[in-house]
């Protein structure tokens, strides 16, 4: 079994052509089911703007528009909460809602009654362990089944999963705010609900951002390092496999990628995934390294994966759980943000091209019009790419939205206008280098 993932090199001032044709090689055409519609599925891991921690706005706006012109006209995005991310703050820092207007892409959100329903699932697929986490039944958002769905991770580590991508972002889509109860078994977590996915929807596809990536203990204190890439995929397991192996991690070490190669789920193993685009480029080691914040060591470990596991359920299955939502809240919102990472994101903005770029988003807004819908016969051709296949890892020595409240629901016109070219308009702040944010850039970032 080979599965194809596409690794391009792009920049800020082609990036919507580039995203354009990163779908073409990832095979976006095949991979979605025609007629139905399409869930976008963001990735908000901090409703702050922190650089890798969420979908860059021109990531959804590039595939907005590229399947647009494939014909998926009817998209959807979205979105879910967590206990310590605020799904409508979060769409608004990160500038999504000028595209979704934009664009008029409507926005639903898991946890409204009104949007959808909650329904129980049984899978067809063996659980690893969400039966046994879930006894009264797993339950899904009604909304989700029979439609198409494309996630847009982006590419960065995580403190208890190693590295984060395509298979994590389903975690907050398909999970109600009792996700936290499946922390423990993380990994079978993720490739059970790959297995559910693949029974739900009618097409699965991701891209993945990794102009910016997240080094460190994330998915939200990092060291945000500029790559200048990005990957497209029909197989989730092999994009998050080939990401892994650029952040510098063998990918079948990692087990939620390994479990779902052997489930057969998607392909894990380097050697088998077919490379299209860049092929250098997925050839890299950033040689990134996890290691532990401040939520690890006060105690995660010990409860998610010590001695104090046994006593999950006092203390997340009561209304001591609260205690551990506000610790997290005052930790990351109160101290992290405006005291160390809001400088990181500020230096990210004045010193980085996709920084720059971050800000003419927030003074200008999206930088493109809606194209209109191609017909199936005219359905642009895959650009021409070089293949190669990926060989065993060898280890190497003011940007702020306007407010949430206008950020519901948006009708969908009858018919898309045509699109028209605008030219990229240059932010007024600071200068534009090609430069690398390291942790040594940066003083007060918790150690790696």
């Amino acid at each position: 079994m080979t599965s194809r993932v596409a690794v391009l090199r792009v920049s800020p001032d082609t990036i919507l052509s580039d995203i354009d044709r990163l779908v073409d090689l990832g095979g976006v055409s095949s991979a979605l089911a025609r007629g139905n519609t399409t869930i976008l599925k963001d990735n908000i891991s901090w409703h702050f703007p922190f650089p890798a921690a969420n979908t860059t706005p021109w990531q959804l706006e590039g595939t907005i528009q590229a399947l647009v012109r494939r014909g998926f006209a009817d998209q959807v995005c979205v979105q879910n909460k967590t206990v310590v991310t605020n799904a409508f703050k979060g769409e608004d820092l990160n500038h999504y809602v000028p595209i979704f207007k934009r664009y008029n892409i409507p926005v639903l959100y898991n946890f409204k009654d009104g949007d959808m329903t909650w329904v129980r699932y049984e899978p067809k697929a063996r659980m690893r362990v969400l039966k046994r986490i879930f006894p009264e039944g797993i339950h899904i958002p009604d909304y989700f089944l029979g439609k198409n769905i494309v996630h847009l991770p982006t590419t960065k580590c995580h403190s208890y999963t190693t590295t984060t991508g395509a298979m994590k972002n389903a975690f907050g889509g398909l999970l109600n705010t009792r996700r936290h109860y499946t922390h423990s078994w993380i990994h079978e977590t993720l490739v059970d609900l790959l297995a559910i996915q693949k029974e739900i929807h009618s097409g699965l596809f991701a891209i993945m951002d990794g102009t910016t990536a997240g080094n460190g203990p994330g998915p939200r204190t990092m060291y945000p390092v500029v790559k200048n890439v990005m990957l497209a995929s029909a197989d989730q397991v092999a994009i998050d496999a080939v990401s892994a192996k650029m952040m510098g991690f063998d990918p079948m070490t990692i087990d939620y990628i390994r479990l779902a190669h052997e489930d057969g789920l998607g392909v894990g193993d380097p050697r088998d995934i077919e490379i299209v685009g860049d092929v250098d480029a997925a050839t890299e080691n950033w040689d990134f390294h996890v290691g532990k914040n401040l939520v690890r060591i006060g105690g995660g470990d010990l409860i998610w994966f010590g001695p104090l596991k046994r006593f999950q359920k006092l203390f997340f299955h009561t209304p001591l759980v609260n205690g551990f939502i506000l610790a997290s809240d005052v930790y990351h919102d109160f101290y992290r943000w405006p005291l160390v990472d809001r400088r990181v994101f500020e230096r990210w903005c004045e010193t980085t091209e996709w920084g720059q770029m971050f800000l003419r988003y927030a003074q200008v807004g999206p930088e493109g019009d809606l194209p209109q819908p191609a017909a199936a016969s005219e359905v642009p051709a895959p650009a021409g790419h070089m293949t190669r296949k990926l060989h065993p890892i060898e280890p190497s020595s003011s940007a702020f939205g306007r407010g949430a409240a206008d950020s519901g629901a948006r009708p969908r016109p009858d018919a898309p206008p045509q699109m028209a070219a605008r030219p990229p308009a240059r932010a007024s702040g600071g200068p534009i280098h090609q430069g690398l944010l390291h942790s040594r850039d940066v003083a007060g970032v918790s150690a790696i």
